[in-house]
């Protein structure tokens, strides 16, 4: 799996750099951005021996996806292995630079930022503080300062599971599929959908398509945020006029728009459309659609966030990148919860036996996805 790659403009990093300082030196307050209760320690009380603090982007941490995802890595830590946490959520790009400073102004160990859009501000921050550990999710550098993790995740290969299990649901053979903004980190689950449609086809002889994104030009429907409920649903609401009946939208809170949308389009309906959610079981974390989702593509944010966690804490804290894999369990795919009897056996057969060749390498999605060979992948 080929590694996101980010090159950065110096010019941008040594004005970012000078901005983080000035917020060093000012030693902000978290006036733009909520921390969270029992972030900071009484005067009274024994100091943590661990401090591990967490930046969000402006989707919140309670965002039922990402956000929120690395926060429950954060919390678990925190009940495990006894640390102290404490929480920034940026509301705007421009919160990061100064949460990043406030963070590193108040003693944190290890600082996690969540999100491909914070990746210039943590390099910033990392390389000017390098005695605490930084790591983000969704982010790879080509050459990291030391003190610098990127967490990615081969959502790729988990939502070739999905585009397939799509395919396999699908009755009228039209797949949707919609995004937030254009990243990697969401093309990728956009450019596994795709695979796993083109992989039913090929296996199956089938002609299932995918609206809402070309893999080969890289180019599809997006609402450019993460947080327009109503923009989501009137995609999801168009493709679903064009015969779609499984929606697919990689969008963070936006995508409960899509969600409602299938939801007012399955009533009285059969067969009916259905939802395939992303990040977390979306069957568990948006309570309210468990009668549309069909499954979600699994991203554990949560586990990396933890392993960061005990690599800070054991003192042997490296650059090396951590990549989530079918493997490792750093991505899988959510139970059919709801629809697990109306899911044929012999799809559920055949899914098993593609994640098993994605895991031993037999199959690939970047072979199956029509993407070019030189878009970079997570």
């Amino acid at each position: 799996m080929r590694k996101q790659r980010w090159l950065g403009a110096s010019a941008a990093l040594v004005s970012l750099i000078m901005v983080l300082a000035a917020c060093q030196a000012s030693s902000p307050s978290p006036s733009s951005a909520e921390e969270s209760e029992g972030a900071s320690t009484p005067a009274s009380a024994e100091p943590a021996a661990f401090t591990a603090c967490e930046v969000t982007d402006t989707g919140g941490v309670d965002d039922q996806g990402f956000n929120q995802s690395a926060y429950e890595g954060l919390t678990r830590a925190e009940t495990e292995l006894g640390i102290e946490i404490k929480l920034l959520e940026s509301t705007a790009d421009t919160d990061y630079a100064p949460n990043l400073a406030t963070f590193a102004a108040q003693g944190c160990d290890l600082i996690i930022t969540v999100g491909f859009l914070l990746g210039t501000a943590t390099q910033a921050a990392a390389v000017l503080h390098p005695d605490i550990d930084y790591t983000i999710v969704d982010f790879a550098y080509d050459a990291p300062p030391p003190n610098l993790k990127g967490l990615v995740f081969d959502t790729k290969s988990a939502s070739m599971l999905q585009g397939y299990l799509a395919a396999g649901m699908s009755d009228s053979g039209i797949i949707g599929t919609w995004g937030g903004i254009q990243i990697p980190p969401v093309t990728d689950f956009m450019n596994g959908l795709v695979a796993g449609v083109n992989y039913f086809n090929d296996q199956n002889g089938t002609d299932v398509t995918v609206l809402g994104w070309d893999a080969a030009t890289q180019t599809g429907s997006f609402i450019n945020n993460f947080d327009d409920e109503d923009a989501g649903r009137q995609l999801s609401e168009g493709f679903m006029q064009e015969g779609a009946d499984v929606i697919f939208a990689v969008a963070g809170p936006a995508g409960r728009g899509g969600m409602a949308a299938v939801q007012d389009n399955a009533a009285g309906v059969d067969p009916a459309p259905v939802f395939i959610g992303v990040d977390v079981d979306q069957f568990l974390s948006v309570p309210g659609f468990e009668d549309i989702m069909l499954s979600s593509v699994l991203k554990r944010i949560d586990n990396a966030v933890f392993e960061a966690i005990q690599e800070s804490m054991a003192g042997g804290f490296s650059a090396d990148l951590y990549v989530g894999t079918l493997a490792n369990e750093g991505v899988g795919m959510a139970p059919f919860h709801n629809f697990d009897a109306e899911v044929p056996q012999a799809l559920k057969d055949e899914i098993a036996a593609l994640q098993a060749a994605l895991i031993d390498g037999s199959v690939t999605a970047d072979a199956f996805s029509g993407q070019p060979a030189a878009s970079p992948g997570s």
